[in-house]
Parts: C-alpha cells; structure tokens; sequence
C-alpha cells in the first residue's frame, strides 16, 4: 500500500526536520502542532528552531507544495508521532503528550493506516498507545487483536540523531524498525526506506524501545566517568583535560569530556525510564544520573569560590562585581535549552548573586521567561569587555573562537577545557 498523504504529529526538534526529509522526496506531507505559532511560521516556509540546513528543505518543501502544517490531524495513510515525553514526580515517565496524539488521531484514522511512534518512551509504551487507539476505535481492529490481519499498523521507531547535524543524520543513520507485528515492521521500514539511506534493523517494539532508552543510558554513564574524574582531579590539583587526552593515547580508552552537566530531551531523561521501571537492578544506571545532576552544583560552588576570591582581591562590593555566563544551551552551537544544565546553573547565579549578571547564548535573540529580568542577554564582546569573572558554560563555536591567552580577566571558570 503506497502513502499518498504522511502526517507527522508534533513539529519540534525531531518532528520537522522528519517531516521535511519526507516532503524533500516529493511526498505529500501534513505537519500537526498544537503550537499556532510554530504551524503559521512552517506555512510561511520558514522554522522555529535553529538546525542546520533545515531551513532551506523546509522552503523548498513549502513552495513546493509538499509540505503544510495545521492544529488539528487529518486523514492520513501514515502517522508518526513524535511529541514530548518528559518526566514527572520522581522520574517517572510522562506519557500525556502520548496519550493527547493518539486521542486527536483517533477519529481520522481509516483502514490501513500506519502508526509510528517515535517519541523516547519506556518499554511497553507502544503497546499502551496501541490499547488507548482500540478503546477509541473500536470499527477497527489493532496488532493485539488482530495480529497481522489488523486493520491498522503499529510499530515504535525511534530517532537516533545528533541536533546539529540531524538533516544528515536523519538520512545517513541506520533506523531500529520495532513492529507490533512482521506485517507493522515491514510497513515501517517501507515508510522511511522513501528517504533513509541507512539500513532498517527490524525487531519488535519492546526490544526497539529498549534499545532507545540504552544508547542514552550508556552516552549518560560514559558522561558520568569523565564528570567525576573532573571532580577527582579538581581535588588533586591536576589538569583533567590533558588527564584524559593522555589517557586517551591508549588503544582501547575512549574518555569523553567533562562538562557542566547532562542536558537536552534524551541523555538527562531516557535513563530515569530504566530506572522507573527496573530501580533495583538499575543501579549503574542511576549512579550515573546522580553524577551528573550534581555537576551544576559543583559548578556554581566554583563560581561563589571564584566570586570571594575577586572580592578579596579587588576590594569590590558584591553589588560592583560583574560577572558573565558563556552559554545557555545544553550543547553547542544549537538553541534548544531542555533540560540544560547551563540554565539550571545560571539560573541559580541569578537568585544568588548581588552583582550585575551577564548572559550570552548566541543562539537565542530573547531570555527564557524564568530569567527574564533577572539577567542580561548580551554579546561576547560586550561580555569580555564588563565582566570580572568569566563563566564558560558551552563550547559555542563562537566561544572556541576567543583566544584564551588573550583574556585579561584573573577569574575564569572554564566548566569545558575550552580557555584553559
């Protein structure tokens, strides 16, 4: 069965560029966001978030014709949902976002429809998904009714891309296709086989959401080794970062770098659904979390360290003292800020310190809400020029760019290695 008309069901990070990637192939494709701001900016042919490359397909795919975005589903042969999920209490999974797509798919769907989930879920959440459609539906008959002679087909594929590079990603990386059923595994991989480059690795849907929630978790525990030895050296007086480049010379040691925490909608959260689920064999996998959740707060406590020993020096008050924070975003060179560790640092430094605070993401054109009023959003040359005490908090390729030989603040708290 062909796909004359592909819905994708939340138009963010990973939704448009999705969407966009189908459109490029000249397949008629209708983006759904409860967001009017971002539906009116995506008809217009233009886009609400910062990726590379992104802008120009979406153009394209606009002018074309292949590309529309709307509040409300339509009916459709293929639907990919791929909204939020984030958690809640104590690191329990948030599956309302979930729930609300599959609610307001419901009533357009028809005979021979293809559902994909793509948003990071825990183990069983498709086949939660598939049970809150046939409790809606129930004309129709779904995988774990019907199996393979089902009227409509399930399968959870989920997104493996690194924002920045997700247009070639998106193509390029192979794609973990987990069916309900063969016949669901089949119809997905024939879906993305329209623009995937990548090979599609066929399994069934618990295992495919697993294997979602492990590469996280084992980006996050790796993350956690370098952030603690960065807390071990600290200690012990030595440079982590030639640390590990040493350390690295090693045929089989590959350390990644520490940094100020773990951020964004996947490392800092997809673990917590292990553990929600297995808390007491999950013990690394926690252990890890821990780790670096507490980096932002060993980061600020060097920060307030920094800030007395200026004060000592300088013979400032607190209220004279300036100080400017590198970076919002929870990696480079991007704008998202999910779940960043940067804002959570900055965010504190605004409740605590006396001073004038300084704020630069080059990413952004306004503060989030939560800082509004509360710091300046500026630009590095006026950052470098004000401040006494510098904060690098994200390795932006404009911040790599400042010579650190050059800079004449004494203070400097460099969370990336990068001024060192």
């Amino acid at each position: 069965m062909s796909f004359n008309i592909i819905s994708v069901i939340g138009l963010g990070y990973i939704g448009l560029p999705t969407a966009a990637a189908f459109a490029s192939r000249q397949q008629r494709v209708v983006g759904v966001d409860v967001n009017e701001n971002a539906v009116a900016t995506i008809n217009r042919g233009e886009i609400h978030i910062v990726e590379p490359e992104l802008d120009c397909v979406v153009k394209a795919a606009v002018e074309g014709g292949w590309l529309s975005a709307r509040t409300t589903p339509v009916e459709a042969d293929a639907y990919l949902i791929a909204v939020p999920t984030p958690f809640k209490g104590d690191h329990e999974p948030d599956m309302a976002y979930v729930k609300a797509a599959a609610e307001a798919i419901a009533p357009v769907l028809k005979k021979g429809a293809l559902v994909i989930l793509e948003s990071t879920s825990p183990v069983g959440a498709t086949e939660q998904m598939a049970g809150w459609l046939a409790a809606l539906r129930d004309d129709l008959t779904f995988p774990q009714q019907a199996g393979e002679a089902a009227d409509i087909n399930i399968a959870y594929c989920p997104e493996r891309v690194l924002p920045g590079k997700v247009m070639a990603e998106l193509i390029q990386n192979d794609r973990v296709i987990g069916g309900m059923t063969p016949v669901c595994s089949a119809r997905a991989s024939e879906l993305y086989s329209i623009f995937l480059k990548g090979e599609c690795v066929v399994t069934n849907a618990r295992t495919a959401e697993m294997c979602k929630l492990t590469e996280n978790s084992f980006r996050d525990v790796n993350i956690a080794f370098a952030n603690e030895l960065s807390l071990i050296c600290a200690t012990q007086g030595i440079n982590v970062w030639e640390l590990i480049r040493l350390a690295n010379r090693h045929p089989r040691v590959n350390i990644l770098q520490p940094g100020p925490g773990v951020g964004g909608h996947c490392i800092a959260v997809d673990p917590w659904f292990i553990v929600a689920q297995n808390p007491q064999q999950a013990r690394l996998i926690r252990t890890a979390r821990d780790v670096n959740d507490s980096k932002p707060g060993w980061v600020i406590d060097r920060v307030k360290a920094a800030v007395a020993d200026c004060l000592a020096d300088s013979g400032k008050r607190a209220e004279e003292l300036t100080l400017a924070c590198f970076g919002l975003a929870f990696k480079p060179d991007i704008d998202d800020l999910r779940e960043s560790p940067s804002m959570s640092i900055v965010s504190e430094l605004a409740q605590w310190h006396r001073g004038e605070l300084l704020a630069v993401e080059p990413n952004i054109h306004t503060l989030p809400q939560k800082l509004q009023g509360r710091c300046t959003l500026t630009d590095v040359q006026d950052a470098l020029s004000r401040a006494d005490i510098l904060v690098l908090l994200v390795d932006h390729c404009q911040f790599k760019a400042i010579d650190g030989a050059r800079l004449v603040q004494r203070y400097i708290v460099d969370t990336r290695g990068v001024w060192r």
